[in-house]
């Protein structure tokens, strides 16, 4: 279980955090009797937490359960060019997760193309067509053990097993496949930028009715197709370091250190992929003694683990769905 540290926020304020991660839409007044507090106190430190902590509150297509193409991109860059590189996929809405990494003249990033044709267009057309990339590694996700709807935050177990089950959204019946429709990108454009956007907005920006956005929400969340997740600053808790991790494995060990890296605390994201390595993980630490020892410790000692390396973070440009502001 990890333990964190802070000068700014408190217990209440990372009980908040994990449960909005549980359920990004429940009401101040649920959260609150949850986690013993008053609907205003709870407010109050929402606030805070997005003033302060980074915290926003969105909506996530889960391409894994649309059966979506998702990749991870590493593109060696000169060290000058890095940053704008960066910015530019920042502006684009297939890409999710993009970081500056390995001093600065790598950038990492996440992608989610919704067709084949802006796969296309970025990985063999736009990508290889910039003149300061030096190199593209391109991971394809095949199995994600660790991440997405599982947040990172649930690992510093401070929510009871009560408190957890009372957060849970209720679960819904025979909500069927996961399936995005057209019509249903107004509704998703507005969780997007806001995850707690209330009902209202949702019905204005659909011209549904009221009960209709809900039971069409409901379905969207119950079938897996879209999920209510939390982003924030990891530092304000005492984690201001991150690493992208690329894993190679012994064919038949593949699977069990996949699932042996998602009960690691320090693991916030991890998949099997097609491409150099055959695991990619995110992960995250309060410095880098704490990264060497758990390359040299807990990964290290996995069975079946033949090369690893490690690409910390300089600076995050972009996160889930919003570029990142200029700290």
């Amino acid at each position: 279980m990890l333990e964190w540290e802070s000068d700014t926020f408190d217990e209440l304020d990372l009980r908040l955090l994990c449960a909005l991660e549980l359920n990004g839409r429940a009401s101040f007044s649920r959260l609150g009797s949850v986690l013993g507090a008053s609907d205003q106190t709870v407010a109050r430190r929402y606030r805070r937490l997005c003033a302060q902590g980074g915290l926003r509150v969105v909506a996530v297509r889960d391409a894994e359960r649309l059966g979506q193409d998702q990749w991870t991109l590493r593109l060696r860059c000169v060290p000058d060019a890095a940053l704008a590189i960066a910015d530019a996929l920042a502006k684009r809405p297939d890409t999710n997760w993009i970081g500056l990494a390995s001093g600065g003249t790598e950038v990492v990033c996440g992608t989610r193309p919704r067709s084949a044709g802006d796969r296309d267009d970025l990985l063999l057309g736009k990508l290889p067509r910039t003149p300061r990339v030096l190199e593209i590694r391109a991971h394809q996700m095949l199995h994600r053990f660790y991440g997405g709807p599982t947040g990172w935050l649930g690992k510093f177990g401070v929510l009871r097993d009560d408190e957890i089950a009372a957060l849970r959204p209720e679960p819904v019946d025979d909500a069927g496949p996961a399936r995005i429709d057209p019509s249903d990108e107004p509704l998703l454009a507005v969780l997007e930028r806001d995850g707690r956007a209330g009902y209202p907005e949702l019905q204005r920006a659909t011209g549904r009715s009221e009960s209709a956005v809900k039971r069409r929400l409901a379905t969207l969340l119950g079938s897996g197709a879209l999920y209510i997740d939390v982003e924030y600053h990891s530092e304000i808790f005492g984690f201001p370091t991150a690493a992208a991790l690329w894993i190679t494995t012994t064919p038949a060990t593949l699977h069990a250190v996949g699932e042996a890296l998602a009960t690691h605390d320090r693991i916030a994201h991890a998949a099997a992929t097609a491409g150099p390595s055959n695991l990619t993980a995110t992960a995250v630490f309060r410095d880098t003694a704490e990264l060497y020892a758990y390359l040299s410790g807990p990964l290290g000692r996995l069975s079946g683990v033949q090369h690893v390396e490690a690409s910390p973070f300089l600076r995050r440009v972009k996160q889930l769905t919003y570029p990142m502001p200029a700290r």
